[in-house]
């Protein structure tokens, strides 16, 4: 008769979570474990498979061709146990802490005022909101949801897209008094212009040139900005020009607080606002899926409005 087991599940999530966080630390500081305790359970699982799962180096880790195979059945294998779970529990109350983390201007705009009705809704599930325009790592961070603008890079976290933006250069109309509206790119050098100091930040303002061109037009600000919503402020109070997101000042347009200028020159860019989140297949806390499923209810419809 085979022998029983009851590790095996155990040790499947640890290794998919080690496989998703990159790092033996990340993975085990989400598990609350130490980082020998998870080194020598993958040891265990690799003695019993007999196999290598993982080369490990001091900058980086990667999966061999049988680490490979297993994690894929190990997800799958994840996947159906939650779904067993979820089929005799599925009228159980969605409740505990779900920590999200947004940009700021999203956080204040869109997130923030939706926090009533979902409370509301789902009283048991507590709502731990982290407002910052820098990217967190959500395993370092014990982040369930992050939203998050812009292209997403390779990586082993899902995501379910909110909605699209486009970014606009504006100004108060009070600025634009005192010094003018730019023409072309070129009348920028005669511009206050607000920047960002956050070093993911794109170092110039995509344009595009008189004869259709994009080119970043680079400039030294005489003020920064170290979020959205305080770049925002600046251009609210006459700082000078600003280049931020439609998603975090429409309702400034709609009230003539801001005015767009440099259409003409705009490239027109689409960002995706996204929710990104730890998971695989349907492997999740009913406290994150039913957030989730709120964001895409609740965001969706404010799209184009």
């Amino acid at each position: 008769m085979a022998r029983l087991d009851l590790n095996r599940s155990g040790e499947m999530e640890v290794f998919v979570r080690v496989v998703a966080a990159g790092g033996l630390s990340p993975a085990a500081r989400s598990l609350r474990m130490t980082p020998s305790a998870v080194s020598k359970l993958l040891a265990r699982l690799e003695a019993r498979l007999g196999a290598r799962l993982i080369n490990r180096s001091t900058r980086r880790l990667t999966l061999t061709p049988e680490g490979q195979v297993f994690h894929d059945q190990a997800v799958r294998v994840l996947a159906d146990i939650d779904e067993a779970e979820r089929a005799v529990t599925s009228s159980a109350t969605p409740r505990g802490r779900v920590r999200v983390n947004a940009s700021v201007g999203f956080g204040v705009h869109w997130l923030i005022p939706l926090v009533p009705a979902f409370t509301a809704r789902y009283p048991e599930v507590a709502l731990d909101l982290v407002l910052t325009d820098q990217v967190v790592d959500l395993m370092d961070a014990r982040t369930d949801v992050a939203i998050r603008v812009g292209p997403m890079p390779a990586s082993s976290l899902m995501a379910r897209k909110l909605l699209e933006t486009r970014m606009a250069v504006v100004a108060s109309p009070d600025y634009l008094a005192r010094r003018g509206s730019p023409g072309t790119p070129d009348d920028l050098s005669a511009h206050d212009l607000i920047g960002f100091n956050f070093t993911r930040h794109l170092a110039g303002w995509p344009l595009l040139t008189t004869d259709g061109q994009k080119v970043i037009h680079r400039f030294d600000s005489p003020v920064t900005a170290g979020d959205g919503e305080t770049a925002r402020a600046l251009a609210l109070a006459g700082s000078g020009l600003a280049r931020l997101s439609l998603i975090h000042i429409q309702a400034d347009l709609d009230a003539g607080r801001l005015v767009k200028v440099l259409e003409p020159f705009n490239p027109g860019d689409i960002e995706e606002v996204r929710a990104v989140y730890v998971g695989h297949g349907g492997r999740l806390p009913s406290r994150v899926r039913v957030f989730l499923d709120f964001l895409a209810e609740t965001v969706r419809p404010k799209v184009g409005g």
